[in-house]
C-alpha cells in the first residue's frame, strides 16, 4: 500500500476568536492540518483525542494565563511525549517559567504569529514524521533493518541509547516482560554494529536437553560419539566474528550456565573428539523476562555469570507504560498484514479503536501483533470493526477485568457493551437514562459510524 507524504496535524486551543483564526490560517498556509477548539472544551479532551494529532498549540490572551497552564497540565497527564507550544499575548519571565514547569515544549510571547513558531513545530516533529515516512517509503524486499517502532519518550531514548551501544563491542543484558521486544532490540544492536555482515546466532538454552549442551554449544568432531557421522560446528563457533544472542537466560539450567560461563571465560571452544581448540571472537547479547537479580539472590542463577553478562544493561518497558505507541504499532502491523494478506484495510470503527487503545496489553507488542493477525484471518472489509476482533479478545475486554479509568471511558464502555442501547447502558452504569444523556452531553459522546486512525485522512476543521 502506497502511503503519501503525511501532513502534521495540530490541535489548536485558543481563547480569542480573531487571534485563533489568524494562527489557524498561518499554520494552514504552512501546510499543517489544524483543528481548533475553545478552551472551555478542554475538559472534554481525552487520550484518544490527543493521539489523533501530532502537536498541540495553546494560546492565551489573559493576564494570568491560568486557563492555558491548566490545559497544558491536563494534556501532559494524558501524554508525556506530545509536543505542546504556548503563545502568550501578555508575556513575562514569570509566565514563561510557569509554562515551562507545566510541561510545554516551547514558549512564545507575541501578539502575532511568526516563522519561529512554525520552525519550532517542524523541528520537534521531525523525528516522529521520519518514522511514518520510513514506513511509507519501504518497498517489498528492501533491507531497512529491524524497527523500534514508536514515538514515545521511552522508545526514542532507547533507540538513541542502542545506537550508542551498537557502536561498541560490549556484552549487553536486556530485561523486560514477555513480548516487549527484547530480541528486536538485540537485532537492532546487531544491525547497527560493525559485526552486521557476520552471523547473528540465537540460543534458547532453556529448551536444550542437558546431554546435548556440549555439542550444541561447542559442536562435534566426526566419530566423537556413536551417531556423530560428520563434523559440525556449535552455536558459538557459528557466531564467530558475529553476535550471539542468549535468550531466556533466567531459565537456563545449572549445567547450561556452567557450560556458557566456561566458554565466555576461555574465549575458545573445544569440539568433543578434537585435539584442537578454536579461539572465538563473539559479541554476546543476553535477554531475560525474569527478575535476574532475584534469581541470583535465590541461588538459581550463577553470580559469576550474571556479572559477566551484566555489562551494558537495557530494560524494555511494557506497552502499558508507553501507550502513545499503540496507534503507531497498529499502523505498522496494518501495513504488514495488508501486504501479506493482499488486503487494503484503511482504518478502524470507533468501537474497535476504543478497545484497542484502552486495553492493557499484558502480552505487550507480541499480543498486539497476534490480535492484529487474528483480525486479518477473519478477513475484514475496508474498516476493522469490533466484530472483526478475536472473540476471546472481545470477551476479555468486556469482562470484569476491564475497568475504565475515567467517567468518559466508563460511559463509552457501557454504550459499546450494550451496542448503544441507552436503557441497557444506563442500567449497567446504575444510573437513569436522563443521567446517561447528561453524561454523554458533558463528554460530547456522539455515536459515529466509523473512525479512521490518526494516520489516514483525518478531517480537520476548515
Amino acid at each position: 500500500m502506497h502511503i503519501k507524504h503525511r501532513q502534521a496535524k495540530i490541535l489548536l486551543i485558543g481563547e480569542e476568536v480573531d487571534f485563533v483564526k489568524n494562527i489557524k490560517k498561518y499554520l494552514h498556509d504552512n501546510l499543517f492540518l489544524v483543528r481548533s477548539i475553545a478552551p472551555e472544551k478542554r475538559r472534554k479532551i481525552d487520550l484518544a483525542e490527543i493521539l489523533r494529532v501530532d502537536a498541540v498549540v495553546v494560546t492565551s490572551n489573559q493576564q494570568k494565563s491560568l486557563e492555558a497552564i491548566s490545559c497544558i497540565e491536563q494534556i501532559r497527564s494524558y501524554c508525556q511525549s506530545i509536543p505542546i507550544f504556548i503563545i502568550v499575548r501578555y508575556g513575562s519571565e514569570k509566565k514563561a517559567v510557569a509554562a515551562l514547569r507545566s510541561g510545554v515544549t516551547d514558549y512564545f510571547s507575541d501578539s502575532y504569529v511568526t516563522d519561529d513558531l512554525v520552525s519550532s513545530i517542524k523541528n520537534h516533529l521531525h523525528d516522529m514524521t521520519s518514522v511514518f515516512e520510513l514506513y511509507g517509503r519501504r518497498k517489498k524486499g528492501e533491507e531497512t533493518g529491524p524497527d523500534l517502532v514508536g514515538i514515545s519518550k521511552q522508545i526514542k531514548k532507547i533507540r538513541s541509547y542502542l545506537l550508542q551501544v551498537a557502536a561498541l563491542d560490549s556484552t549487553v543484558l536486556i530485561t523486560g516482560e514477555t513480548g516487549t521486544g527484547k530480541e528486536l532490540a538485540a537485532n537492532f544492536i546487531y544491525w547497527h554494529s560493525k559485526r552486521r555482515n557476520n552471523p547473528f546466532v540465537r540460543i534458547t538454552s532453556s529448551a536444550m536437553p542437558e546431554q546435548l549442551l556440549e555439542s550444541e554449544f561447542s559442536g562435534q568432531q566426526k566419530g566423537a560419539f556413536p551417531g556423530a557421522d560428520s563434523a559440525n560446528p556449535g552455536k558459538f563457533e557459528m557466531a564467530d566474528k558475529g553476535t550471539l544472542f542468549l535468550d531466556e537466560i533466567g531459565e537456563m539450567s545449572a549445567a547450561a550456565q556452567a557450560e556458557i560461563l566456561g566458554i565466555l571465560e576461555r574465549k575458545r571452544i573445544h569440539r568433543p573428539g578434537s585435539c584442537k581448540a578454536t579461539d572465538l571472537d563473539v559479541r554476546v547479547i543476553a535477554a531475560t523476562n525474569q527478575d535476574i537479580e532475584r534469581r541470583v539472590k535465590d541461588g538459581k542463577f550463577r553470580k559469576d555469570l550474571f556479572f559477566r553478562l551484566n555489562v551494558v544493561r537495557l530494560h524494555m518497558p511494557p506497552l502499558r507504560e508507553r501507550r502513545e505507541d499503540i496507534p503507531v504499532l497498529l499502523y505498522r502491523f496494518m501495513l504488514e498484514f495488508n501486504e501479506s494478506f493482499g488486503l487494503d484495510i484503511t482504518g478502524f470503527s470507533e468501537k474497535s479503536w476504543f478497545c484497542l487503545l484502552k486495553y492493557e496489553w499484558p502480552g505487550n507488542i507480541r499480543e498486539l501483533r497476534n490480535v492484529m493477525e487474528a483480525i486479518y484471518i477473519n478477513h475484514p472489509f475496508s474498516t476493522i470493526t469490533f466484530q472483526d476482533l478475536p472473540v476471546p479478545f472481545q470477551e476479555k475486554f468486556y469482562s470484569r477485568g476491564f475497568k475504565p479509568k475515567n467517567e468518559r471511558d466508563k460511559v463509552l464502555s457501557a454504550l459499546f457493551a450494550a451496542d448503544w442501547n441507552k436503557s441497557q447502558a444506563a442500567q449497567d452504569l446504575n444510573c437513569s437514562r436522563m443521567t446517561l444523556y447528561r453524561k454523554m452531553a458533558k463528554h460530547q459522546i456522539v455515536r459515529k459510524r466509523s473512525m479512521r486512525t490518526q494516520f489516514f485522512d483525518l478531517q480537520c476543521d476548515a
